[in-house]
């Protein structure tokens, strides 16, 4: 009975998860979150996914609901030892093991959908507790090898493949050889038998989809666990048993079969498809890896990729297959050791012509996406991609070409080029796809070397700026938008890809020309505009200048933005105007490149801004109150933010009274957001609501809005949200900052230690927790904190005795450093010796110095620990009495030099961010602006010399207590090392001991 009404509110909660009414969703949702710290819950989900009736086509959106709710219980509440914490997630030793018990049996039994969630869920537990405590795990999977039925085959085999993905793209280590070790032992063998298993079977069913479909999937996952297992090394019993692998992976790559090809599937990938692309993949990673057993395979599966490609169609469904034998043979391409089978000039041509040239074409599937779905095209298209394409492909083999045979490859494709811009010019409007795919050849052929920062090294036997000014300045002239769009999206690209390699003023030349672009109906033509004005607002330039500081004939090198604010002031009204054209448009979507051409247009421009900040923020604002109602492109929304908190920081930092205008014009907006709970949105929010109190002139207190929202940002409700915290935290110290009189004089000191309490009391918001601790002690009063410093204190040490993790020993101690330099030793250490006697000096000897030695501190750390070190070594001679505080005050100045002396240690003002080149984006966990950021609480800005402080404190310390030089060269007799170095410090002050 339990159980059936357990099963029906599950149902019912789960059900609301999936409703259209945001309350409703919300509300469910809420439930869900705070059911997963109760005991059981996540036993109670599996149980509702195993008793849901297959069968009832209302419930199986509930049942995946259900799946994917389990799915991410494991994945935030599986590992109690995750740095994040685990959202008050709590499962029981004795529930993990009856999960492991059952969940891959009941992964079995379900449909596809689910079973890829659950699959999931095993793959997580697994990265938490495989091998070592879920040692039957394995076999468990290998076991249902044996299985009649197809599909239980096919479900453990895409869970082995989950768990075995991890072996890929890992750093060589003994832990990692010794978890491979163990599987290999184990899966090795029953992996090859399963395969020649599965292919007897296949050869059985050769009319019979229903029977193979299941088992292509299967000889797919078992290629995929093939991979995973040689991805570090060749294992012995791969290289033993190569002969079987290599027959079985030929066969499949010459398998045909019209039982498995649907004729009218146009887009998807066939299950032969699929297997091909695996087992090609697998033959890449042996002859990228040159491993010598392979070589005798290679000449014959080379000639099987070949012709594979070379029957492989022009079908988005074959482009999966046609791309990755394109990778296969520009792997062998480009190693000298394969020269041999590539160097004909013949067999070049053929490549060019028989691969490269069809693969680079348009295809009228392209066209149709280019104007129907331009998202898909631009994702697939842009360098800075992971997708992908035959496009890239192509290109990428032809670089592996030129790495060989630059000089016959480069006059092979200029011949090509020069044949289809002929095509081109007999007819403009027909024979345009010609000049497109010329355009392409030449990108592929002229690159050497490059990154997503553009082209760093070209192929010096072409004329790059004669093609250009010939083929794509006079394409980008043509203002006519109706006309070849695609070729102008193809210009477009190829003048930002070679970005490095124009002067400012062919820039400057340029800059016209992207803009009057805006203007086109085609979204993949003004995006690629946007994109490309914002990719030469970033561009470089190397800067060489004198530096007599170092020397009469001394140069340094540096790197400047190349087209920078003054340059673009000229363009900024015809570009914005172009750009918000753009997003004023209701028919088109969010478009990220377009609000990211906006943000680095406005990170410009700077105060040059200063004349149209009304109007572009309220055009911004206006954009917001579109979004906020359904927010669906998260790094549109980013930008849009940062283009905010720019318009913010140039104005209000140069123009404090402006702070005002911007309270009013964004607060009204921002009202909407946290009034209809935008939880995209809060966190923005939080931040800029800082970055405005932030500014605020000097002697103005908080004013009435932010006193009034003062109290309900201390609600609990806001801070449940994880990706709350860090911009909330953020926020209260804005306030303290400026307003730490009006808090404590309305009493809300208590109110706010509560929220550092709540923080302090998770892992995943123990950060936040102590930088708002940090503004606390910096900006209140000490008389003020006195009556409340011991309780917090003990918060601190439960803490600590609860966990000694490395992360919270940096932060405490990191706190601990701060404290000492405001408040002195004496104070810290009476106040550590209330709570147990020598308590201090525990913590010193067993915390704070040995994470010191482990854990460097860096940045505005390093300035914080050598302050307060410096007052435990010299302004501490309690530790001097007796032995053990001399082995204490020993390793105290140990670390302190080692801080002092570390190349790291930089005590002057932290300088900004290169804002105009930073890369900047989008970030699920928490979206911190880049251009809201604060540099990070000084709590010491009058102590400019930490080293020189030290020096002369330490010298006059041996001046008065004879007895500290003896000490210091004992304590330091076997680190001559530190001694050096300590030397060193007295030196450069001009002080000795």
């Amino acid at each position: 009975m339990a159980t059936a009404t357990t099963n029906d509110r599950l149902l019912s909660v789960l059900s609301q998860t999936l409703s259209p009414d945001p309350s409703i969703r919300k509300t469910a949702e809420r439930q869900l979150t705070e059911a997963t710290k109760n005991s059981g819950h996540h036993l109670e989900v599996l149980r509702f996914i195993a008793s849901v009736d297959g069968n009832n086509v209302e419930q199986a959106s509930i049942r995946q609901a259900a799946a994917v709710h389990f799915k991410n219980i494991v994945k935030k509440g599986w590992d109690a030892e995750a740095e994040d914490g685990t959202d008050g997630i709590v499962i029981s030793e004795n529930d993990r093991q009856l999960i492991k018990s059952h969940v891959v049996e009941l992964m079995c039994t379900v449909p596809p959908q689910i079973q890829a969630q659950l699959s999931e869920a095993i793959a997580l537990i697994a990265a938490v507790d495989f091998p070592q405590k879920w040692d039957n795990l394995l076999s468990d999977i290998i076991q249902k090898f044996n299985s009649p039925d197809p599909n239980i085959v096919s479900g453990v085999l895409v869970t082995a493949n989950s768990i075995l993905k991890r072996y890929r793209y890992q750093v060589r280590s003994d832990a990692l050889y010794q978890d491979l070790a163990y599987v290999l032992e184990r899966l090795q063998a029953p992996l090859l038998t399963l395969f020649k298993t599965i292919s007897a079977a296949v050869d059985s069913y050769p009319n019979d989809a229903s029977q193979l479909k299941p088992r292509f999937q299967s000889l797919r996952s078992i290629c995929r666990i093939f991979f995973s297992l040689n991805w570090q090394d060749l294992p012995e019993y791969f290289e033993d048993h190569m002969g079987e692998w290599m027959t079985e992976f030929s066969k499949y790559l010459k398998y045909t079969n019209p039982v498995l090809v649907d004729i009218d599937e146009e887009d998807e990938s066939g299950p032969i498809d699929t297997l091909q692309a695996a087992i090609i993949d697998n033959l890449y990673l042996y002859a990228d890896k040159d491993e010598e057993p392979f070589i005798p395979f290679l000449g014959d599966f080379t000639s099987i990729v070949w012709g594979l490609l070379m029957n492989t169609s022009k079908m988005p469904k074959h482009d999966i297959l046609a791309t990755t034998c394109i990778k296969f043979l520009s792997s062998l391409v480009g190693k000298p050791m394969h020269k041999g089978l590539f160097q004909q000039k013949e067999t070049l041509k053929q490549i060019i012509s028989n691969i490269v040239i069809p693969n680079l074409q348009v295809r009228e599937v392209d066209e149709e996406q280019f104007e129907d779905d331009p998202a898909e095209f631009i994702m697939s298209d842009m360098e800075e991609s992971d997708s992908e394409s035959r496009r890239k492909r192509s290109q990428e083999l032809l670089r592996a070409m030129c790495r060989q045979f630059e000089e016959d490859t480069t006059a092979i494709c200029m011949e090509c080029i020069g044949t289809m811009l002929n095509d081109f010019t007999t007819s403009r409007g027909e024979n345009w796809p010609s000049k497109d795919t010329a355009i392409h050849l030449m990108l592929g052929i002229s690159i050497r070397a490059g990154s997503n920062q553009g082209v760093s090294a070209v192929n010096d036997r072409v004329d790059l700026m004669q093609f250009f000014t010939s083929h794509i300045l006079t394409e980008l002239q043509d203002t006519d938008h109706s006309v070849r769009p695609m070729v102008k999206a193809s210009a477009i690209k190829f003048a930002w890809t070679f970005r490095n390699q124009f002067s400012k003023e062919n820039i400057a030349s340029l800059m016209p020309l992207l803009i009057s672009h805006l203007s086109s109906s085609s979204v993949v033509v003004h995006t690629y505009s946007a994109a490309a004005i914002e990719k030469f607002l970033t561009c470089k330039e190397i800067n060489n200048a004198n530096n007599s500081a170092l020397g009469p004939m001394a140069v340094t090198t540096s790197k400047q933005v190349k087209f920078g604010g003054d340059d673009i002031k000229p363009f900024l009204e015809p570009l914005f105007t172009g750009l918000f054209a753009i997003v004023d448009n209701q028919e088109w979507n969010e478009n990220e490149y377009v609000m990211k051409c906006i943000m680095r247009s406005l990170s410009s421009a700077r105060e040059d801004i200063v004349q149209v900040t009304q109007i572009v923020l309220e055009k911004l604002t206006a954009a917001l109150f579109v979004v906020a109602k359904n927010p669906r492109n998260p790094q549109y929304n980013h930008f849009l933010f940062e283009s905010i908190a720019i318009l913010v920081k140039s104005v209000c930092a140069k123009y404090p009274e402006h702070v005002a205008t911007f309270e009013g014009l964004l607060f009204p907006p921002f009202q909407t957001v946290l009034q209809m709970d935008v939880s995209e949105f809060t966190p923005y929010v939080f931040q800029i609501l800082a970055q405005l109190l932030e500014y605020r002139p000097k002697n103005t207190g908080l004013g009435e809005a932010y006193t009034m929202l003062f109290q309900p940002l201390l609600s609990p409700v806001l801070w449940d949200a994880k990706g709350n915290v860090p911009a909330l935290t953020r926020l209260l110290q804005a306030y303290l900052q400026k307003g730490a009189a009006e808090i404590i004089a309305n009493n809300q000191i208590n109110p706010l230690l509560g929220v550092f309490q709540k923080l302090l009391s998770s892992k995943a918001t123990e950060i936040g927790a102590f930088e708002l601790l940090g503004a606390v002690t910096y900006y209140v009063p000490i008389h003020t904190l006195d009556p409340l410093i011991k309780q917090i204190f003990n918060l601190l040490l439960m803490r600590l005795q609860g966990g000694k993790t490395a992360r919270y020993q940096r932060l405490v101690t990191a706190y601990f450093a701060q404290f000492v330099g405001q408040f002195g030793s004496e104070k810290w250490i009476g106040l550590m010796d209330s709570f147990q006697p020598n308590l201090s000096k525990m913590i010193l000897k067993s915390v704070w110095l040995p994470r010191l030695a482990a854990d460097a501190p860096v940045r505005m750390e390093i300035k914080i620990q050598a302050i307060g070190l410096t007052k435990i070594v010299c302004e501490t001679p309690a530790l001097l009495n007796n032995a053990e505080g001399q082995e204490i005050w020993v390793m105290a100045l140990v670390a302190l030099v080692k801080i002092l002396s570390s190349q790291a240690a930089f005590f002057g003002t932290p300088a900004e961010d290169l804002d105009q080149t930073a890369e900047i984006g989008y970030d699920p966990t928490f979206s911190r602006l880049h251009f809201a950021t604060r540099i990070p609480l000084d709590p010491f800005t009058d102590m400019k010399d930490p080293v020189g402080a030290f020096a002369s404190s330490l010298e006059q310390m041996c001046s008065t207590q004879t007895s500290v030089t003896s000490l210091i060269q004992q304590g330091l007799q076997s680190d001559q090392k530190v001694h050096v170095m300590l030397q060193g410090i007295m030196a450069k002050k001009g002080l000795h001991i």
